[in-house]
């Protein structure tokens, strides 16, 4: 039944969404209570392995997904509430807006300053480019946004600009003897806790530049970030204080977009943290685990399941399509999505308290 609406199918008009209620109401009485709830979710959610473990709904979670919607308490949905459902709730999951944001797949990150082949987990970062660069032919993403570190040449991340800044007082190291790669905290304002990098991703500098090899879309978007010297930026959405923004929140609230897929350099950092603050910016997210490559393997580990506790859904790029064109369905997004009805509805309710 839900096959039929996927993508360009999907309606919301008032025939069709009379059609669809009535198809789930199996005994006609005017409702659809909670086992024709959960036949529609069967329905719905596809059972692909997501997170490394099969999709599963549980009692509890069919009861607490018929509670979001169910808005007079009476344990079933009428056709009032199925209208909003339909429109605000499966609408995302049917017909999702998707965009692809592939981060910092940079020279320095590849075959420079900072290649992660020489760090310790030993990974290429040369191997994303081909699962990107298939997804960007095959995947009919809606929007593609590029993040491009760019950092000025005074900036605090640099293990040789250490000697530019005062430290704070719990920072016990000599500046002399501070090794790449440690942590310091700099005194500021504001105070600042920082991971030395070695000198990369220099504005204007060839290791700044997108790699030769990766895809370019002329329709594409690029995002610069790490520009202001004094703070680092891992996040294609926020620096590392969260005291100032890119314009990437923008762009995808621009487009509708309801469903972002992250990849590229690094799986532990920017990576990491881009999809943790797409998550928070309430966008069902998914990172692409096979277009991902990191620092740590300790680190790329504990970012996942870090990204898993929040609801981002972990697949490899031959899923990517399926779940762009909603014909495979993550159960974790449907929670996403209703998490993000519930919450749109209290803060209208809210309003119309304080009008």
């Amino acid at each position: 039944m839900i096959e039929k609406y996927l993508k360009n199918n999907f309606k919301d008009d008032s025939g069709t969404i009379r059609e669809v209620f009535q198809a789930f109401d199996k005994n006609g009485d005017g409702y659809i209570d909670h086992k024709e709830f959960e036949t529609l979710l069967h329905d719905v959610f596809t059972h692909a392995k997501y997170n490394g473990t099969q999709s599963s709904m549980s009692n509890n979670l069919v009861d607490s997904l018929l509670k979001v919607f169910d808005e007079d308490k009476d344990g079933k949905i009428n056709f009032g509430e199925f209208s909003k459902l339909w429109k605000y709730w499966l609408k995302q999951i049917l017909k999702p807006v998707t965009a692809l944001i592939i981060v910092d797949v940079q020279n320095d990150f590849i075959n420079g300053s900072l290649a992660l082949k020489h760090c310790p987990a030993g990974q290429d970062g040369d191997c994303v480019i081909s699962p990107i660069n298939n997804m960007l032919t095959e995947v009919p993403f809606d929007v593609v946004i590029y993040s491009i570190d760019w950092h000025p040449s005074n900036h605090i991340s640099f293990h040789d600009n250490r000697t530019l800044r005062p430290f704070h007082l719990e920072s016990q190291e000599c500046k002399e003897d501070v090794d790449l790669f440690d942590t310091v905290i700099f005194d500021g304002p504001p105070q600042t806790k920082q991971v030395l990098w070695p000198r990369h991703c220099v504005q204007e500098s060839h290791g700044a530049q997108l790699h030769p090899d990766l895809k370019i879309l002329e329709k594409g978007y690029q995002v610069y970030k790490g520009t202001n010297p004094e703070i680092d930026s891992y996040s294609a959405f926020w620096d590392n204080n969260k005291l100032s923004q890119t314009e990437l929140c923008d762009i995808l609230v621009k487009h509708s977009v309801t469903d972002v897929y992250v990849c590229g350099l690094a799986y532990d950092i920017c990576v990491g943290y881009t999809a943790t603050h797409s998550t928070e910016h309430g966008f069902r997210t998914t990172l692409i685990d096979n277009a991902s490559k990191g620092v740590s393997m300790d680190g790329i580990n504990q970012m996942k399941q870090s990204l898993i506790k929040k609801g981002v859904v972990i697949a490899d790029s031959y899923q990517v399509k399926d779940m762009v064109l909603g014909t495979d369905r993550a159960l974790h997004h449907g929670i996403k999505a209703a998490a993000n009805f519930y919450l749109a509805r209290k803060m209208y309710e809210a309003k119309l308290l304080n009008s």
